[in-house]
């Protein structure tokens, strides 16, 4: 069974469709990539994975139970990182850690925060409040908060946004060996190609909510007959409206 299915997705705002009849799986231990333009609707599908919307039609189903009626019974399994969503800006990072850690059961709750900030070098700013960190620092926050309890299935929106070439390769280099010690499956939206091609075993391509095609970065590159991702997703992003 896949850790995560999906048909005929759709969420609708008004006449906008954010996804539109999207139906694909996610095999178990996978590292696999939505990618698309600005608006293609991979944020939109990963809250929809998580349950931070609702659907307006179709069946989501996450390590084997339907997320619209049973989230909660998986929840607890899965985690979400994204240097777009701000933690609370007055505690500091080891406070904020803290809370999540409670409130995802996670036990020997001090050893793990010290492993995580070692393992993605924040222990400089586990003292400092939240709110004084800079956008790269707090993309390393946000990670070590998605890791805290241990997810079997790690959604990742843009996960070394920020970050500078040398922080960002050993930030791959640590999801990469997560996913190997644990079996986990990872799920990530990035317009980062490279870091695509590298870490990725399967690309979805996402255009206006659809999905429009899917391999690994090996088949697409081969399919378009193209030397780099870029350049396939270029040539995605840039088909005429309605066109496949």
């Amino acid at each position: 069974m896949p850790v995560i299915e999906v048909r005929n997705l759709n969420k609708r705002y008004d006449d906008i469709a954010a996804v539109a009849d999207l139906s694909l799986e996610v095999a178990r231990g996978s590292v696999c990539a939505l990618l698309g333009g600005n608006g293609a609707g991979k944020t939109t599908t990963l809250s929809l994975l998580l349950g931070l919307l609702t659907p307006s039609s179709g069946r989501i189903h996450v390590l084997g139970e339907d997320m619209l009626a049973h989230r909660y019974r998986v929840l607890g399994r899965m985690n979400f990182s994204s240097p777009y969503v701000d933690l609370p800006q007055r505690l500091t990072v080891a406070e904020n850690l803290s809370v999540y850690a409670h409130l995802y059961g996670v036990r020997r709750v001090r050893e793990r925060i010290a492993a995580l900030a070692a393992a993605l070098e924040i222990g400089a700013y586990l003292r400092r409040p939240y709110g004084t960190l800079s956008a790269g620092q707090r993309t390393r926050v946000a990670l070590a908060k998605a890791l805290l309890n241990t997810p079997e299935v790690l959604l990742l929106d843009e996960p070394t946004a920020s970050l500078d070439p040398d922080s960002a390769d050993r930030i791959r280099g640590y999801l990469l060996d997560y996913q190997r010690e644990t079996g986990a499956t990872l799920l990530l939206a990035s317009h980062n190609m490279p870091e695509v091609e590298r870490v990725c075993d399967d690309v979805m391509m996402l255009r206006q909510g659809r999905l429009v095609d899917r391999g690994t970065p090996a088949q697409l590159l081969a399919r378009y007959g193209r030397a780099t991702l870029e350049d396939v997703f270029l040539d995605i992003a840039r088909q005429p409206a309605g066109g496949d």
